[in-house]
């Protein structure tokens, strides 16, 4: 039976006292460990492809491109699956098991790419159905759902904090490898801390029927996963025929051709499988809905596009670019904290000059200014949407487009001295990120809050994949975003101000038009 996007009878959704569900801290914390591992090996694999494997830029950048796109991609399959035939808490064990073997594969350099291929896929699983499941712990209309995501959010981003400094360190100061194993770890916690704590999480994530994943469904989850080696292996020998049949197409048929597996990839499983004879058809308002996620992903876009820039040309900015040594943050002729301070000059110089930062600790600043800043966004939303200053989620978006443009003003800014005049301080990256965390704040918490909210209940798996489809395409793009810009001399940065700040207005535009769209459920 298909699973829902909101609450079952039974589902731990409404405590008397009003406090989030119990079951929000272990999809929090399964979370917070799955994203120790992605943003573990996001922090490594650009910098591991260029200075181990001597990849030239525009190749690395390019696979970073196609392995984030597609991670984001598969979702979209990882959630119609669940959503048809496993149920949403069965497709997330499945995902990091999965998960688990590609990032202890990356520990072996000629397993890279089947590495690569298992953490696709696994993510596909895991991603949309945690997220989905946050929804499902709340009543329909329950004003405390967008603060549960924003405390969702925030295990995400605990995760995301510590992978760089415990990952990154271990992979560029003790070995590549380190650190890519490190982040299996991680996986393996998180698998760990769903599977101990499922009885808080009530029903949510189950079928019909179900109380908690028990022996029964072991064997088809160790099958599933086992079955996803071979898989990869088959993808990856068959890719190479593929790909030489593709490239010379124009862009315009490799877009078709895309398009076209990604519908048949959705409907493969429905043609093929037992149909539900209790499935109701789309109705108007909810075909209505789903056009307004449509649209939403649509724009979205445009901000994963810039902000993905942090594990591509961000992170090479911050390796070869910037002057990682602590000193550099007070020593740089563009420094404001450049004084006669007798502490900074006597001590803290002479103690900072033998250390250099990890190119990868800068990928942490994001994270730690989310977990200081969510409860403020949080408590900041719940305030105006209960007074007449109160904005859709559609134009909280907006407005988080618009603040990401403002930050790559300043990394336009950074990169011209840097290219003038040699390395530039830290302390451009570190303003760069706090503005782009602040724009995010404002759109990824509030859209996933927003799809649980307008989409069908019965489709709630799949529309969370839908949504993560906006971050296959934006990721993508920002891996290769670089080398097309560069054949007409467009900057890419200024590029990226324009493409920012433009959807942002232009979203904001038509809010009212979405809203419509919606019927209330924003």
């Amino acid at each position: 039976m298909t699973t829902t996007a909101v609450p079952a009878p039974g589902v731990l959704a409404a405590e008397p006292t009003e406090r989030h569900p119990r079951g929000l801290k272990v999809i929090f914390f399964a979370e917070m460990w799955e994203r120790f591992s992605y943003y573990g090996m996001r922090a490594l694999l650009v910098l591991y492809l260029v200075n181990a494997l001597h990849y030239d830029r525009a190749h690395a950048l390019e696979l970073y491109g196609i392995y984030t796109g597609l991670v984001y991609l598969t979702p979209l399959i990882g959630g119609y699956l669940a959503d048809k035939y496993l149920g949403l808490r069965q497709g997330a064990v499945i995902g990091g098991i999965i998960m688990m073997f590609g990032h202890f594969a990356m520990a072996f350099e000629p397993l890279l790419h089947l590495a690569l291929g298992l953490l696709i896929v696994g993510n596909g699983f895991f991603k949309p159905n945690t997220s989905t499941m946050v929804g499902q712990l709340y009543r329909e209309h329950d004003s405390r759902r967008d603060a549960g995501y924003t405390i969702f959010y925030m295990g995400i981003n605990m995760g995301a904090f510590f992978a760089p400094l415990v990952a990154g360190t271990l992979g560029e100061k003790v070995g590549w490898h380190w650190g890519f194993a490190s982040a299996g770890i991680g996986m393996g916690c998180g698998l760990f801390s769903l599977l101990y704590n499922q009885k808080l999480l009530g029903n949510a994530g189950l079928r019909s029927g179900q109380t908690a994943i028990d022996r029964s469904d072991w064997l088809r989850i160790l099958a599933i996963s086992l079955a996803a080696i071979p898989f990869v292996y088959a993808v990856i020998w068959a890719w190479g025929g593929i790909s030489a049949l593709i490239a010379p197409l124009p862009l315009w048929g490799k877009l078709l051709l895309g398009a076209a597996l990604i519908v048949a990839a959705v409907k493969a499983p429905g043609l093929i499988g037992k149909k539900d004879a209790s499935a109701q058809p789309v109705t108007r308002e909810e075909w209505h809905r789903i056009f307004a996620i449509a649209i939403i992903v649509f724009f979205v876009i445009f901000f994963w596009m810039g902000f993905e820039q942090a594990g591509g040309t961000m992170s090479l900015f911050a390796d070869t670019q910037t002057d990682r040594h602590v000193a550099g943050f007070f020593a740089t002729p563009e420094s404001w904290l450049v004084s006669d301070n007798w502490f900074i000059a006597n001590i803290l110089l002479p103690l900072s000059k033998g250390f250099e930062i990890p190119a990868s600790w800068f990928q942490s600043v994001n994270p730690l200014v989310i977990i200081l800043f969510a409860p403020v966004f949080s408590a900041l939303w719940k305030r105006m949407d209960s007074s007449r200053f109160a904005l859709s989620s559609t134009a909280k978006q907006g407005w988080g487009m618009v603040v990401l443009g403002l930050g790559f003003i300043v990394l336009a800014i950074a990169q011209a001295k840097a290219d003038a005049t040699g390395p530039v301080g830290p302390q451009w990256l570190f303003i760069v990120y706090f503005i782009h965390t602040m724009g995010e704040l404002m759109l990824s918490p509030v859209g996933l809050s927003m799809v649980s909210k307008v989409a069908p209940a019965r489709l709630g798996g799949l529309l969370m994949g839908v949504w993560l489809l906006s971050s296959a395409v934006a990721n993508y793009l920002s891996g290769t975003l670089e080398a097309m810009l560069h054949g007409y001399g467009i900057p890419l940065y200024w590029f990226l101000v324009g493409s920012s700040i433009g959807a942002g207005v232009v979203l904001l535009l038509i809010t009212p038009l979405v809203r419509r769209l919606m019927h209330g459920k924003d």
